[in-house]
């Protein structure tokens, strides 16, 4: 799941190499947080114009996560 995430953002960003993912461990709710974090001067590119890339790359991340029977969420650090 992470790598997906790393691709996504390494496709979208200009500075490849800022590009991490952390996962936190499953909560009460069995859902895994994924932060990524980006340099400062591509947030936008990942955030996008309202948002909607942001909310495209989550998108992808839970129906992936749907397919392997987990819950997921991505913030962006």
């Amino acid at each position: 799941m992470d790598t997906l995430l790393v691709a996504i953002a390494k496709g979208l960003v200009e500075d490849k190499e800022a590009v991490s993912v952390t996962a936190d461990e499953p909560n009460e709710e069995g859902v895994v947080v994924y932060h990524l974090h980006v340099a400062k001067d591509d947030m936008g590119r990942v955030i996008g114009k309202q948002g909607r890339i942001a909310k495209a790359i989550r998108t992808v991340m839970r129906a992936v996560a749907i397919r392997n029977e987990a819950k997921v969420a991505v913030e962006i650090d």
